[in-house]
């Protein structure tokens, strides 16, 4: 008897968790839904609680050190406390909504090199290994954040990865503690007054601030330069975005090109300098829908089946499986 407890307090002869999601794409602010089996051990066990939340893999820099940590962002409970009987099945469906700010991690179907998102099931057991599985879920950008995207797309610019850093973006009312950053090479007609841009959503039901982040080729000044815009999700369709993104651009390197560059990363997050400009409503032909090749445009010569399997390989990611 006594050896059958240690063997259960090890797991051994436990409970098994299985999560089967219903929406495995979802948007920012939309629903996420699903449900998750429970089989019993060999064993009655008392288990704890049961929650789903949402994972995804941050990028924290220290003051001499920089290293990646998995990140639980949003969780639900779907059960309290109760005790599951030996060999008894049970079924939790559960539906919650995602976080506006949630980041983006495919375009028109293709996941974003250096994103990994997932759903993490915990079954927590009674003085014993907690169970847990961990299934992939795709965010897709809302059509906003996709016309912009796209816009980018049009004047040239190379998407090259995405990835997400820990801390807050100065003047910006953020609810998660890390942003994400989609960079971007430029096209030639940037080329020699920039390396690199990175492009920022900060989403809520009314709209999105879209942060804007140069390099310093051109400028004098020893930081980065900033820009953030302001814009609402009912202009996603009605307007000219390779026009307005464009008038972004020069404006900021117009701003800033005399050598006045933005606040650098401080404390672990954004800072901007002179980067209020607010959304220029340029009407014209408009985006409409899903442009054709969008999405390989957008992403250039990237290697599909090498971003699948980095994306997709969550056990490996993550660090921790069912067992």
């Amino acid at each position: 008897m006594v050896f059958k407890k240690m063997l259960a307090a090890f797991g051994v002869g436990g409970p098994s968790v299985d999560t089967v999601l219903a929406t495995p794409v979802v948007q920012p602010g939309g629903t996420l839904s699903g449900t998750v089996h429970i089989k019993g051990g060999d064993h009655d066990t008392l288990i704890e609680y049961v929650s789903v939340g949402l994972v995804t893999r941050v990028e924290v820099e220290g003051h001499d050190s920089e290293y990646d940590a998995t990140v639980e962002f949003h969780r639900v409970h779907l059960t309290g406390s109760f005790t599951l009987a030996a060999g008894a099945q049970q079924s939790l469906p559960f539906s919650f909504d995602v976080p506006w700010e949630t980041p983006v991690t495919r375009f028109y179907g293709t996941p974003l090199h250096g994103m990994t998102m997932g759903v993490r099931t915990e079954l927590s057991v009674a003085k014993a290994v907690d169970k847990t599985d961990l299934d992939p879920v795709g965010v897709e950008p809302l059509p906003l954040q996709a016309a912009v995207m796209e816009a980018f797309s049009r004047l040239g610019f190379h998407f090259t990865r995405a990835d997400l850093e820990r801390g807050r973006i100065h003047g910006v009312h953020q609810t998660l503690p890390f942003y994400q950053e989609i960079e971007f090479h430029p096209s030639h007609a940037y080329a020699g007054r920039m390396r690199q841009l990175e492009l920022t959503f900060v989403t809520s039901p009314q709209g999105m601030d879209v942060v804007l982040e140069f390099d310093k080729r051109g400028f004098l000044g020893s930081h980065d330069t900033f820009s953030r815009h302001h814009v609402s999700h009912a202009d996603a369709a009605t307007t000219d975005w390779p026009t307005v993104v464009d008038g972004w651009i020069r404006g900021a390197l117009d701003r800033h090109g005399s050598g006045h560059g933005g606040y650098g990363h401080g404390g672990g997050g954004h800072g901007f300098h002179g980067g209020h400009g607010g959304h220029q409503s340029h009407r014209g032909h408009g985006m409409g829908g899903v442009a054709a090749g969008a999405a390989a445009g957008f992403l250039g010569g990237m290697v599909a089946g090498e971003v699948a399997e980095e994306v997709f390989d969550m056990d490996m990611d993550f660090g921790f499986g069912d067992e």
